[in-house]
């Protein structure tokens, strides 16, 4: 059972830490000053304008500055500053202890993968989105994770592709970037898809890692039980003379199955970025005409539309 942390309203601190990669310090001040436009409270963690070479912090202040908003029962949000890398060198240290009595929204994407892995296996919802960059430019990304964040549906329609697999289910969704999932093979975080929708993309892999990634998950028999598969942006790909594009390895690795498949969602780091909460169910819907990709939000909070 998944809990789903309570949606924002006017008024609401969201934390603002750098779990990963250091990020341009403006672009920390934009997101505030979004933040506040928006109507919430912008609480600036210690690590959100820090650099420590490849990270925003060490290791040991990464890890307390997120666990100090995790713990705070006055923040309503998390947003990660940016992603990079460094999430998986403290991921195993985070305390749900008192998280749990005050639960709140993790966002971000990329890096964050790791984090949203473990947040799923403790059994929260966490919202896949844009960070500090999209949100300080007030990008469509940014607007619609705001509308996310204040429990409004966020769709998403898709024009057709010959790759994809048509068909309709119903399902809880867990995904994130590619390299991530991969990375976390065989760890406590590596999440259980079955019965599951999954979403991937990623960003600057070349078309054979894609390939063995993909072929890792087809061996595991992660990508056999899944009731579908969501592919969203894979950017800034070198070409191979040996495989034509990432969107035909993927294709590949899963056509001895049968559940819908859907390409060109609007998912990753490039254009518009869709939101996603990680763990909700979802309508993933692939006919002829195209495919769309809606949250399934409870009764009691479809008024709030």
């Amino acid at each position: 059972m998944i809990v789903q942390p309570r949606y924002l309203k006017k008024g609401d601190k969201i934390a603002i830490v750098a779990p990963a990669g250091a990020v341009d310090p403006a672009l920390i001040d934009g997101a505030c000053a979004r933040l506040h436009k928006w109507g919430f409270v912008a609480q600036v963690g210690f690590t959100a304008k820090g650099n420590c070479g490849r990270f925003s912090a060490s290791d040991e202040d990464r890890l307390l500055d997120l666990q100090l908003a995790m713990d705070d029962p006055a923040v309503s949000a998390i947003l990660c500053a940016r992603g990079g890398y460094g999430c998986m060198r403290i991921v195993d240290k985070l305390d749900f202890t008192k998280f749990a009595q005050s639960p709140k929204w993790l966002i971000g994407f990329s890096d964050v993968t790791a984090l949203h892995a473990s947040f799923h296996q403790h059994g929260y919802a966490s919202l896949h989105g844009v960070m500090a960059k999209a949100i300080s430019s007030n990008s469509k990304s940014a607007t619609a994770l705001r509308d996310l964040l204040k429990g409004k549906r966020v769709e998403c329609a898709v024009e057709a592709s010959p790759l994809n697999r048509l068909g309709e289910v119903h399902a809880p969704v867990f995904g994130g970037n590619l390299s991530l999932l991969y990375a976390l093979r065989g760890t406590p975080y590596d999440v259980d898809m079955r019965g599951k929708i999954l979403f991937i993309e990623d960003l600057s892999e070349r078309l054979y890692h894609i390939d063995r990634m993909m072929n890792n998950l087809r061996l595991g028999g992660v990508l056999k039980d899944l009731a579908g598969l969501v592919v969203g942006c894979f950017s800034d790909i070198p070409e191979d003379p040996t495989l034509v594009s990432a969107e035909k390895v993927i294709r590949e690795a899963v056509a001895e199955y049968d559940y819908p498949v859907l390409f060109g969602v609007p998912v990753g780091h490039e254009g518009y970025n869709c939101p996603i909460m990680e763990g909700a169910e979802y309508k993933l819907s692939v006919t002829k005409e195209g495919g769309s990709w809606s949250l399934y939000l409870p009764a009691k909070d479809n008024k709030r539309k």
